[in-house]
């Protein structure tokens, strides 16, 4: 497998334009004094994906309430994103990311083992990122299913 440059907790975040399910531009600077939830997941309206974005929606307001904002970025174009949005009631900004800029600035586009097989896509991917802009969380190769239990634990966020 090709070799990843990945971020880690301390590194800076890599600030980023992009646009979001509307096509309006969303920066990471824009959340400039807030803590931030950033994740990358493969494919919109996808059984994983979808899995992973309820499970944000449904924890959003606990989250919000321990002082952190949630964006999801993907490969996918902003119709598609607002279709996800729209389906599955997802109340939090999703990003457009089709020339993969951001993906590869956050070491989540590679290699990786896909059932048994070396393939290259986007990795699953989340970071923590403090008001500061600096990362307390790198999180490589997480699973759909519990993600957001195990980050509540990690952020000792209770239930």
């Amino acid at each position: 497998m090709t070799e990843i440059t990945r971020l880690a907790a301390g590194d800076t975040a890599p600030d980023f334009t992009l646009d979001d399910q509307d096509g309006a531009p969303v920066s990471l600077a824009d959340f400039s004094g807030t803590n931030v939830i950033l994740y990358f997941y493969p494919e919109a309206m996808t059984p994983g994906c979808t899995t992973q974005a309820c499970d944000f929606r449904d924890n959003l307001n606990s989250l919000k309430a321990a002082g952190y904002r949630v964006i999801g970025i993907s490969r996918d174009e902003p119709a598609k994103l607002k279709r996800f949005q729209e389906t599955d009631g997802l109340n939090f900004p999703l990003l457009s990311d089709p020339d993969l800029v951001v993906h590869n600035a956050y070491g989540v586009y590679g290699e990786k083992n896909s059932y048994g097989r070396i393939v290259t896509g986007v990795i699953r991917s989340t970071f923590v990122i403090d008001g500061s802009g600096t990362i307390e969380h790198a999180l490589y190769n997480v699973k759909a299913t519990g993600h957001i239990s195990m980050l509540r634990k990690k952020l000792t966020i209770d239930a």
